[in-house]
């Protein structure tokens, strides 16, 4: 079974004109990409998804950061898809993340750090869920998941 996971772009990643490069990341890593749309995020959003870091004095820079323009949202679909989506990312922080990740190659900030990725499959479900509806998630499969999986890995 093909896990789902959401990925933000956020607004530095649409900024830097950067979002072609983070979506061919995942897309050369065979990550197969369930839906995507650009939308402008609400605070009532914001509230809910940063609510961990509610009571932190980051929070209200958070929110401004996230809504200084769009953001695009993105659910991709894969094998672990959890685990290898945040390999790819590399760790929060920018300036410590390794080169070869997005956040190691594009990044120098623990906040402008490219793209939010969910950390655990059941984040993932309720993130995915707060970003999409239902009818906006696709599943297809490709004319080459053969070459991506063994036949009994999907």
């Amino acid at each position: 079974m093909l896990e789902k996971t959401l990925v933000i772009l956020k607004p530095g990643t649409i900024q830097r004109a950067l979002i072609g490069e983070v979506v061919n990341r995942f897309e050369k890593k065979g990550l197969l990409l369930a839906g995507m749309k650009m939308m402008w995020l609400s605070d009532e959003v914001l509230n809910e998804h940063y609510a961990h870091l509610k009571d932190k004095p980051i929070f209200q820079r958070i929110k401004n950061a996230m809504t200084s323009c769009p953001v695009i949202v993105c659910c991709w679909k894969g094998k672990d898809a959890v685990r290898v989506v945040r390999s790819i990312t590399g760790t929060t922080n920018g300036r410590d993340a390794l080169p070869g990740t997005i956040r190691g190659d594009y990044s120098m900030s623990i906040q402008e750090n490219i793209v939010h990725a969910s950390d655990s499959p059941e984040t993932a479900e309720v993130e995915i869920k707060r970003f999409f509806k239902t009818e906006e998630l696709f599943d297809y499969e490709p004319v080459l998941m053969s070459n991506l999986y063994a036949h009994d890995e999907y």
